[in-house]
């Protein structure tokens, strides 16, 4: 097994290091979607726990599995071997296809050292390495709207690390515990998209290459979770301030990653949002298990084979939409589509329905009000994923015709159906039995077929009104924010300049007139409708 651990992170170092040098980089090109096969091997053949010990390397790294990271390192390599092998067909006619490839294997030993490091100093390494090496798909065509996107995750993912270093030094006095757990949550929060803190995923989702796409949204979005499941005292003491931070800040970003992913025209934007909401379901776990640290040890199964869910389907999802652009959205594809949307909306028989039902089941025996008031929303809650699911649909199935490229059809549909057959099994397979029995039942079979049903429904009510939704820009707050930024500096030149992050096209010289002309890019309707929001945010925070 150690040498399979060392396999598992070598492999695609050793690949991207082959794409340096042009006389081996077609050799690369074949190797790199197969890198994370040791890792794969490794998540199914490795011991129930297993630890390497490395002394000599950092701080004395421990290297291994136990059965939370066991799940994490399986879909993170099933993930980064679909999108890789898709990769492989998606670029076969761009000329910087070796340079993505590098950056994407550097990006996976990240993410896959992240999934097998058991020390704060190992994963604080290869979470780095996974962050700052992503950068480089971000900006991959070079477009004005990916460098944005780019400086714009540069700064997040600057200021989460050093924020996540903070925590790790804090935690090592106990006095400091406090400012630790802080650190660490918003530091992690960064990459799970916390409200405020997630306004680089829709910029990031909507510029990278679909399988860049597809790995940023299926698995690096997990390592943030990963991290706060590793670091955080969960089940360890309570902690009444922390966790009810958590669970507002969850229900906050289910419902505003609902609101503003049915404002977006762009499916990467979509589905951005809809990731920032379906983080939200881990952000109340978390803060349940902080707030009540005895209900951690039921709630963590519920977590780890949430993500595997969720990290399956996102996947899926971009790959298809990635189909669909290159293929056309034909009734095959759209079918095929609907799979991974049905499962993210929760449909009965789907691996939606069963792992919300386990961490419902969790989130019950929190005490008042949170029970009661996560009953009454997380029927909502489903609702709105199901809305932003239609939405989804609408968007591919209107999208130009398919572009006619030399990419292999095989190359795109074989990856996509691997990840489609694994979100309708896997789940399943690896779910406890009693969840599988009651997943069954005729009553929540019933309680999971509305959402759905009612979501087609409105969708077919607002097709035949010809009812738009308001049109926000990916980023939402950040418009605002950096405009006001920019009208700032004009009127207080010694203000320090923020050009790492202004929109393209933004002049430091901006006059209030313009800024007034740039923010009516909102509209009225997207103001109102954010104005909605802020007013249901307050209410339930108020009842909490």
């Amino acid at each position: 097994m150690d040498t399979l651990i060392g396999l598992s992170l070598a492999a695609p170092l050793l690949v991207a290091a082959l794409l340096w040098l042009p006389a081996s980089r077609a050799l690369g090109l074949r190797l790199a979607p197969w890198a994370p096969l040791p890792a794969l091997i490794l998540a199914l053949a490795a011991p129930t726990s297993y630890q390497l010990d490395l002394p000599w390397l950092l701080l004395g790294t421990r290297l291994g599995l136990d059965e939370t990271g066991r799940m994490f390192l399986l879909f993170t390599a099933l993930i980064w071997l679909a999108a890789g092998w898709f990769a492989r067909a998606w670029l076969a006619d761009d000329a910087r296809r070796h340079g993505f490839a590098g950056f994407f294997l550097l990006t996976q030993a990240g993410n896959l050292g992240v999934c097998l490091a058991l020390d704060p100093a190992a994963f604080y390494w290869f979470f780095a390495l996974m962050s700052f090496a992503a950068y480089g798909l971000i900006v991959h065509d070079r477009s004005a709207a990916s460098r944005r996107a780019g400086r714009i995750y540069l700064v997040l993912a600057l200021a989460g690390e050093m924020l996540i270093l903070s925590g790790l030094l804090l935690a090592v006095d106990a006095t400091h515990l406090p400012a630790a757990v802080a650190c660490l949550i918003l530091g992690f929060g960064v990459k799970t998209g916390l409200p405020l803190l997630h306004v680089s995923l829709p910029l990031a989702y909507a510029a990278i290459p679909i399988p860049g796409a597809a790995v940023l949204a299926g698995a690096m979005i997990n390592a943030g979770l990963l991290g706060w499941l590793r670091f955080l005292p969960l089940g360890e003491a309570a902690l009444p301030g922390a966790g009810t931070a958590m669970l507002l800040a969850g229900l906050v970003a289910i419902f505003y990653g609902v609101a503003l992913g049915l404002t977006q025209r762009d499916p990467g934007a979509l589905l951005a949002y809809s990731s920032i909401s379906q983080m939200g379901y881990f952000s109340l776990a978390v803060g349940a298990g902080l707030l009540v640290p005895e209900l951690w040890p039921l709630l963590l199964p519920a977590v780890a084979l949430y993500a595997l869910h969720h990290a399956l389907a996102k996947g899926a999802l971009f790959l298809g939409v990635g189909v669909a652009e290159r293929c056309g959205a034909t009734r095959r594809v759209m079918l095929g589509l609907a799979v991974p949307a049905l499962a993210l909306a929760g449909a009965p028989l789907t691996s939606g329905m069963l792992v919300k039902n386990g961490l419902k089941a969790g989130l019950a025996s929190l005490p008042a009000p949170w029970a009661e008031l996560l009953a009454a929303l997380l029927p909502l809650a489903a609702l709105g994923t199901a809305l932003l699911m239609v939405r989804l649909l609408w968007l591919v199935g209107r999208a130009a015709p398919a572009q006619r490229t030399s990419a292999s059809v095989v190359g795109l549909l074989a990856p996509w159906l691997v990840l489609l057959l694994a979100l309708a099994g896997l789940a399943w397979a690896l779910a406890p039995h009693s969840w599988v029995a009651q997943a069954l039942r005729l009553g929540a079979l019933l309680d999971a077929v509305w959402p759905p049903l009612a979501a087609a429904a409105l969708g077919v009510i607002a097709l035949r009104l010809r009812w738009r939704a308001p049109a926000l820009p990916p980023g939402d707050v950040l418009v605002p924010l950096l405009r006001g930024l920019a009208y700032l500096r004009q009127r207080a030149p010694a203000l320090p300049k923020w050009r790492i992050a202004l929109p393209a096209g933004s002049r430091a010289t901006a006059r209030p007139p313009q800024l007034e002309t740039q923010l009516r890019a909102w509209g009225t309707a997207g103001a109102l409708w954010l104005a909605l929001l802020a007013a249901v945010i307050a209410l339930l925070a108020g009842a909490a």
